[in-house]
């Protein structure tokens, strides 16, 4: 419909320039939507004096020849605007994306991150982290390489910026460019750009994945991480505590949203329960029990495991050595999700 409705405007002269709109560029959009056919007129002269014949012309054409169309014509004056010029990215080798997130702070996410990305690369996987969360960046201290700083090159006319390399993994994260001790006091503006470098700029190279642990909560890092990058799943974290579980639904949402529309991968209870090593039968469900699946279970979105509270994990964290890589019990828990999201994303596909 929209190719016969630009045929008819074909039909409709610029008596200044005597070209057709259509080929002028005067037709800026058109769009057809239940019954409704809107028209945008773009006049690069300010106050071009036909413009108001032409929107005349170009609404009697649609009344007589589309009747069955409502017809709306609107006009933009102005300079047309300049389309923005490509982005050259090193994102070209990564296969698939896979968003880490969190309704609330404090469930674990960037562990969780970390330990399912060592899993991947057990299980074969090219892997790399974007540590997203810019006001509280995590994954260098999580695999010991806080002092690393970023070399860069220029390749094919892009300049890149050189991840660490650690544990078979590639990692990129603001960590590296600030030291431990300073306020990140970014406005918003300031961070997303940040991000967007990093985003664009990292040599990643081929990956199979590229886990990218977002900040807790939803806001505009988030936006502009979806805006950015093609995110193929989102894999929600929680505990089992009710409040957390209430956070989780406007994560859960979010990435459901029409305007976002990423699939949920599925929701990890994180902190699940507690064993003691003298004690290995026994559990303690400290945070609660089971509200986390409750929910995934209400609300149609798929559970992906329980991790309980290991000591291994907490000392891996702080040590610079994730438990996955070292825990067969930890990385047994881990690589249990990890394939099934190995499983959601490659059928989806």
């Amino acid at each position: 419909m929209e190719e016969k409705i630009k045929e008819l405007l074909r039909t409709v002269v610029h008596p200044e320039t005597g070209t057709d709109i259509v080929t002028g560029s005067v037709v800026e959009r058109i769009a057809v939507q239940e019954g409704h056919v809107a028209v945008t007129l773009q006049f690069a002269k300010a106050r071009d004096p036909f413009a108001v014949k032409i929107k005349n012309q170009v609404q009697h054409l649609l009344e007589t020849s589309l009747p069955e169309l409502r017809a709306t014509v609107t006009i933009r004056e102005g300079a047309p605007r300049k389309a923005k010029p490509e982005r050259k990215t090193t994102t070209g080798g990564i296969a698939r994306v896979i968003a880490v997130a969190s309704g609330k702070g404090g469930v674990g996410k960037s562990t969780v991150t970390a330990n399912l990305a060592l899993s991947l690369r057990a299980m074969g996987y090219r892997v790399g982290i974007l540590d997203a969360d810019i006001y509280g960046p995590s994954q260098p201290k999580m695999f010991g390489v806080e002092g690393y700083v970023p070399d860069a090159v220029r390749e094919e006319g892009i300049d890149k910026i050189l991840p660490a390399e650690v544990r078979g993994l590639r990692l990129m994260s603001i960590g590296f460019f600030v030291k431990p001790t300073d306020a990140l006091l970014w406005r918003g503006a300031m961070a997303v750009n940040a991000l967007r470098q990093m985003i664009h700029q990292t040599d990643w190279g081929e990956l199979d994945f590229l886990l990218a642990d977002l900040p807790p909560g939803t806001g505009d890092i988030h936006l502009s991480i979806i805006g950015e990058l093609k995110i193929d799943a989102a894999v929600i974290v929680s505990t089992p505590q009710q409040i957390a579980v209430a956070d989780v639904v406007r994560g859960v949402e979010m990435f459901r949203n029409p305007n976002v529309n990423i699939p949920v991968a599925g929701i990890v209870e994180n902190m699940a329960w507690f064993t003691p090593a003298e004690l290995p039968e026994n559990r303690y469900y400290l945070f609660g029990r089971g509200g986390a699946r409750a929910y995934a279970e209400a609300s149609g979105t798929d559970f992906l495991g329980e991790i309980p509270i290991i000591q291994s994990v907490m000392e891996g964290g702080d040590a610079g050595t994730p438990a996955a890589a070292t825990d067969p019990l930890t990385e047994s828990y881990y690589r249990s999700i990890a394939s099934k999201i190995v499983d959601k994303v490659t059928k989806t596909a």
